[in-house]
């Protein structure tokens, strides 16, 4: 008997085995578009900046939410003690925003200029007010009993320091979240200028941040002094500056006539703390 290999029958299947069908196909798409996914980790958010801050003040936005966060200031100022000629101060300060829970790290006199690769977050000593980084001053000041004394001082851990870190806290929709601001800072005979160089924030809430960290993958153990390709080295911060506008300032004017700051010796440390901070209240 001769076979036949011509074209054979097609059968319909029914619905119900085409919704099977169906329903495995749309599986398997999905477990390998999952076997393909990255995982989910935090993210940290980097924005690289270079802001000269001089006898003005920049409002920093850590998260770009166009929300004041926290507000940097650098302030000069005069006063006279009789007839002497007029004696010249320079500070450069930090507001925290109210209700944000803002705060930094904090160390004996104000603000720490932290080193690159130290750690941010829950186990840090923070400040909820407040402070001052650097100050200057320099002329015949009101002493304790009245009389002009001549004064020379210049104090703060920010005082001429390179790429160097603000330890900082604040919160988004309730809940807290940890970053970072790396500034350069000279001061000389009665000025301070100082220069924003980046910053950058964990998105992940509660979750740390190390100093200069800029992505999850940032390793810290091999030379974590080297300086990244937006860094600035020592006095270079001064050049090519993105032009900023400057601010109206919201600091108290820091140390001026009668309420000058105590003179900086060791046993009146704690004194001249409380009065910078009083000022810049």
């Amino acid at each position: 008997m001769t076979q036949s290999f011509g074209p054979r029958k097609t059968s319909n299947l029914s619905e119900s085995v085409h919704q099977h069908l169906n329903m495995y196909a749309l599986a398997a798409v999905v477990i390998g578009l999952l076997a393909f996914a990255p995982p989910s980790e935090a993210k940290i958010v980097y924005t690289p900046t270079h802001v000269v801050i001089v006898d003005s003040s920049y409002n920093l936005d850590l998260n770009r939410d166009r929300t004041t966060d926290f507000t940097i200031q650098q302030i000069n100022g005069s006063s006279r003690c009789y007839n002497n000629p007029p004696a010249k101060t320079a500070g450069l300060g930090l507001n925290l925003a109210p209700g944000n829970g803002a705060a930094f790290i904090c160390c004996n006199r104000g603000f720490a200029a932290l080193a690159r690769g130290v750690e941010i977050g829950p186990e840090q000593n923070f400040e909820f007010d407040n402070s001052y980084m650097a100050f200057v001053r320099s002329g015949f000041f009101h002493g304790e009993f009245g009389a002009c004394e001549d004064r020379h001082d210049i104090v703060g851990d920010w005082v001429n320091v390179s790429n160097r870190y603000l330890g900082l806290v604040f919160q988004i929709k309730g809940k807290t979240h940890y970053g970072w601001a790396r500034l350069s800072v000279q001061v000389g005979y009665v000025y301070i200028n100082a220069a924003l160089t980046g910053y950058a924030y964990e998105t992940i809430t509660g979750k740390s941040i190390k100093a200069g960290q800029k992505t999850e993958a940032d390793d810290f153990t091999i030379n974590p002094d080297s300086l990244n390709r937006d860094d600035f080295g020592p006095g270079g911060f001064l050049t090519s500056p993105v032009p900023d506008l400057p601010q109206p300032a919201s600091l108290g004017m820091l140390a001026l006539g009668a309420q000058g700051v105590p003179m900086w010796r060791r046993k009146e440390s704690a004194a001249l703390e409380g009065n910078l901070k009083g000022a810049l209240l």
